[in-house]
Order: C-alpha cells, then sequence, then structure tokens
C-alpha cells in the first residue's frame, strides 16, 4: 500500500486520518450525548476530561490531514460521475473540514468561556484560553454553538457516508473502495 494517493486511489496515510477522524467523532459524539446526561458529580468530571482531549487530538488530526493534503495527490473522479456531483462533492468535503475545526474549536471555546478549570490536553500540560478566563455572557452562546455545529457535523457527514455507499451500490464505482483501508479497487 503506498503512502501517497495517486490518480486512481488514496493513498494509507489519506486512509488513516480518514478513518481516525470517522472513528474518533463517533466516540467523541457518543461520549458527549453520554456525558450531559450523567449526574453532576465530581465522578463525571473523567468523562468530561476525555471528551476535551478527544475534542482538541480531532482538531490536531483536521490539521495534520490539511498539511498532508498540501503535499499529497487527491484521486481524479470517475469519468463517469457527472459535473454536478463533483461540485457537490468538493463542496460537501469543504464543509466537512470547516466543521471539523468549528466543532472542536466551539467546544474549546465553551470551556474558556466556563473558567471552571485549566483545560489540559491528555494531561500533558494546559491549554490556553481563547477567553483570558470565564465569561457568563458568552458561555451558553458558545455552548449553543457548540451543539448545533455538532448535530451539523453529524448531518453533513451522514449525507457524505450516504453519498459514498449510493456511489457503491448504485453506480458500482470505485468512489468508496477507493478511501477503504487495505483495498484496491477494481482499476488497480
Amino acid at each position: 500500500m503506498a503512502l501517497r494517493s495517486d490518480a486512481t486511489h488514496w493513498g494509507s496515510l489519506a486512509k488513516v486520518f480518514h478513518w481516525t477522524i470517522v472513528l474518533l467523532i463517533l466516540v467523541q459524539g457518543t461520549l458527549g450525548l453520554v456525558m450531559v446526561e450523567l449526574p453532576k458529580k465530581p465522578s463525571v468530571i473523567a468523562y468530561y476530561t476525555l471528551h476535551k482531549s478527544i475534542g482538541l487530538s480531532i482538531l490536531a488530526l483536521v490539521l495534520l490531514r490539511l498539511a498532508w493534503r498540501a503535499f499529497d495527490a487527491r484521486p481524479l473522479e470517475p469519468p463517469t460521475m457527472p459535473r454536478w456531483q463533483v461540485v457537490a462533492a468538493r463542496l460537501g468535503h469543504a464543509l466537512l473540514y470547516v466543521l471539523l475545526f468549528a466543532v472542536p474549536l466551539s467546544g474549546w471555546l465553551f470551556d474558556s468561556a466556563s473558567g471552571l478549570r485549566p483545560l489540559y490536553w491528555w494531561g500533558l500540560g494546559p491549554v490556553p484560553s481563547l477567553t483570558g478566563g470565564g465569561n457568563p455572557v458568552l458561555k451558553p452562546l458558545a455552548h449553543e454553538l457548540h451543539e448545533w455545529l455538532f448535530w451539523l457535523l453529524i448531518a453533513v457527514a451522514a449525507g457524505h457516508a450516504l453519498a459514498a455507499l449510493a456511489h457503491h451500490v448504485l453506480l458500482r464505482d470505485d468512489v468508496l473502495r477507493r478511501m477503504l483501508p487495505r483495498r484496491r479497487s477494481a482499476l488497480s
């Protein structure tokens, strides 16, 4: 498996970024939905701390993924793919990247505005506050923004997954196969 992408396949590093971010978002979303339903006791702090560390990790991975994309080729779209689908796919990917930045950043903003305690990334050290301390006006706005952006990310990611499945099942092209781990398309 090649590290770099080529005209017909995503490279192994692009796949690792993609599937790691997908897995972390699934874990993160589940953890976020469960932790807010837990009783507000000191024992739940560990869940919130884990949630914040995973969120910052997603942000770091997305930054690395974009840096890699600057040097890595993008596979060509199937020749049978209509122009409107190419444009929709590019816009969808751009929106996904925006949301992959916006959701963790809004969570970081919410944490900063809450001013409860320093934010630590995996216990390695404090992460700077985006607000310089608690901000009771910004806190509820950042919380609401974080939730809305999360649900928008889920909707866009679901559309992305459904489009990939439609290409695989209905159109029978290699759009999905070229991103699957350890797989090569029929064009290989």
